[in-house]
């Protein structure tokens, strides 16, 4: 089955593009309310059963409130994961007209680092390279690929996450990558939902290569969640559930999903998304689910617009 991680991107910033996220956070979103939110929802989690969180350098806080969160429970058993090659610019505003700035490049990766070990420690095992897509100049880099080879000798797992319509090229090209005759990276992240198919057939070489694969945006920041298609709608009328919770659910039915990610906002989202877990959708369930399937490059560009609140 499936495992379930909290990722902190909608937790440690107060604006982001997830949508149904606008009612789920205080009011105010001043740091310590955003602080005092993160941390219940990552109880409420870790109640729940949920052993993994993941994070990023670019999610405004979220490894500085994970860390806080983690030492003030004093958990041994979570599993963490973050990301390097995003930064966060938006100084604490909603209004602002960029968020955050990509960069694969050696002096951002060795920075970032540096600041993930400050902020989290040891607790960090997997660290992933935000966002690769084919056109990366860290496929060029020779001392940055050596940088991460060190990395991954001291004993951190790497991966890396993937956007953009051509996934499933970025997919194969980046688990292709050696260092000193190893391979490079040993999990990865994808976007992949009912909306947005086209990576599923290379996250399954993923999976039987050896790889852990972990799914992000399994309700396609919000959307399947605040206005899913009417197949979706169905199904969570018939099942008892939200409309997340059979959007995940067809997340967990891919044979090659290890880690599921929730984005979730506040507890009660939490919980909903986690129905996913009890929800066992049938083949032709799953065959229905199927045609909701947008092309690749129009469902990223409805990502793209998509505003930051």
């Amino acid at each position: 089955m499936s495992e379930f991680a909290l990722g902190l991107a909608a937790l440690g910033r107060p604006a982001y593009i997830n949508l149904g996220r606008e009612h789920a956070l205080p009011e105010h979103r001043d740091v310590d309310a955003m602080r005092a939110q993160c941390h219940a929802v990552l109880d409420a989690a870790y109640a729940a059963g949920v052993r993994r969180v993941d994070a990023a350098r670019s999610y405004g806080r979220a490894e500085e409130f994970l860390g806080q969160w983690l030492a003030a429970r004093g958990h041994r058993d979570v599993r963490v994961s973050s990301k390097w090659g995003y930064a966060y610019v938006a100084d604490w505003r909603r209004d602002v007209e960029t968020h955050e700035v990509k960069e694969h490049s050696l002096d951002r990766f060795t920075r970032q680092w540096r600041e993930t070990q400050e902020l989290l420690g040891a607790h960090v095992g997997l660290y992933n390279v935000h966002s690769l897509t084919p056109d990366s100049p860290l496929f060029g880099d020779p001392e940055l690929l050596l940088a991460l080879g060190a990395l991954r000798d001291s004993g951190v797992r790497l991966g890396f996450s993937t956007s953009g319509p051509d996934q499933a090229g970025t997919v194969r090209r980046a688990l292709e990558l050696e260092v000193e005759g190893r391979r490079l990276f040993e999990s990865v992240q994808s976007t992949w939902n009912v909306l947005e198919t086209s990576v599923g057939p290379e996250l399954a070489s993923a999976k039987e290569s050896g790889a852990e694969v972990f799914v992000k945006e399994g309700l396609a920041n919000g959307r399947l969640a605040v206005d899913p298609p009417p197949r979706v709608r169905e199904l969570a009328a018939k099942h008892g559930v939200g409309p997340d919770a059979i959007a995940l659910a067809a997340v967990c039915a891919q044979p090659w999903a290890d880690v599921v990610l929730s984005g979730a906002a506040s507890p009660d989202q939490l919980h909903a998304n986690l129905k996913a877990q009890d929800v066992h959708l049938e083949p032709d369930e799953l065959d229905e689910l199927a045609e909701c399937a947008e092309p690749a490059g129009q469902y990223w560009a409805t990502r793209s617009s998509l505003p930051w609140e």
